[in-house]
């Protein structure tokens, strides 16, 4: 570990100096790329350099220790600095350890989330709804922006499915463990006889891509046009504004009718189909690295029944690792880093232990 931390060390500052280049100006995608690179490296040397000074403050203890003699004061002195370091040292190697692991390529991106009403008819809807508020309140709160892209609601005020996206620093890699079934148990708003159903509503992250890096040929797509509406079939426009794309290929079909404009309910199809696309294509690669994909906690698979979301008890069980809190209300106003927080400290301990195998 601590040679590829020193080729690391080295890289950083060839960095530092290839950036300062004025010739680099001349070049802005390399320069970017090389900004990127950097950025990327700094956790990891920062997190180095003070391992390398706390092993250093380690030695400097040991030979004050040596050197004490039958001074008390100083041997206790030496001692405790020699403790404290090396308890630094020990914790910022964990800490390195984890910086080194392979990291996830779109964790750095923005989201586009889809949630679908599943079981439970208009009580699902109503809480897909529920959902669609606790993640925008989540994204506000880390001054993420969100942008409705498409939805299709109910006369009750739920969503049979809604599409929007969440753009900001890392999104991806907090919200990717939200993919899967939410399975909710409560008294609905529906029923007059004070019974507990159970319902469900699938969630889909997907990290957004741009047409650079996933380009889908014109001749593949076939563009329909149609009146948007809004819950039971009111005209929201009396024009032909809503897009219908269909991906001849895969037979993959999106459609968008949030905004008045063709133009722009065309482009944020578009951004949804390059999404779904380009999670087909992660999926085939994850399929052939089987054993990284077991280390993982679950980040993908919309059949898997992630979580219960228990009205009566106030309660959320996370099914993947076993967490239950009884914060249900809070949890649903946007107070996810508890759970989430759980969720990457465990999907890192076991990447970590299937590394270390």
């Amino acid at each position: 570990m601590l040679e590829k931390l020193e080729r690391l060390a080295d890289r950083y500052d060839e960095l530092g100096e290839l950036l300062s280049s004025p010739t680099l100006y001349d070049d802005p995608p390399r320069a970017a790329a090389l900004a990127k690179e950097q950025s990327e490296l700094q956790p990891i040397i920062a997190a180095y350099r003070r391992y390398s000074a706390a092993q250093q403050a380690a030695a400097d203890a040991r030979d004050l220790l040596g050197d004490a003699g039958g001074d008390a004061e100083l041997r206790a002195l030496a001692q405790e600095e020699l403790a404290s370091s090396r308890a630094e040292s020990e914790r910022l190697e964990e800490e390195l350890r984890l910086l080194l692991l392979p990291k996830d390529e779109n964790d750095s991106r923005s989201v586009i989330m889809e949630i679908r009403a599943g079981a439970g008819g208009e009580e699902a809807a109503l809480f897909a709804a529920s959902l669609y508020r606790m993640y925008t309140m989540y994204a506000d709160a880390r001054g993420w922006k969100t942008e409705r892209i498409g939805q299709s609601e109910t006369e009750l005020g739920g969503f049979k499915e809604i599409t929007f996206s969440i753009d900001g620093e890392g999104a991806f890699s907090r919200l990717k463990y939200e993919s899967g079934v939410h399975r909710v148990q409560r008294v609905p708003e529906t029923e007059s006889q004070g019974r507990v159903h159970t319902s469900t509503v699938t969630v889909a992250v997907l990290p957004e891509v741009d047409d650079v890096e996933l380009t889908i040929d014109p001749k593949d797509l076939r563009i329909d046009t149609f009146r948007s509406s809004g819950a039971g079939g009111q005209h929201i426009n009396k024009t032909s504004s809503a897009i219908r794309v269909t991906h001849l290929p895969t037979g993959m079909v999106v459609e968008c009718q949030d905004e008045r404009s063709q133009f722009k309910n065309k482009d944020k199809a578009l951004r949804v189909l390059r999404s779904r696309l380009f999670e087909i294509e992660q999926r085939k690669r994850d399929d052939a690295i089987a054993a990284e994909r077991r280390s993982q906690v679950g980040t993908g698979d919309r059949s898997e029944r992630i979580r219960t979301y228990n009205f009566p008890e106030n309660r959320i069980s996370e099914h993947r690792i076993k967490l239950t809190l009884y914060k249900l209300d809070s949890f649903l106003n946007g107070d996810l880093d508890e759970v989430l927080d759980a969720l990457i400290t465990t999907d890192q301990a076991n990447k970590l232990a299937n590394a270390e195998a």
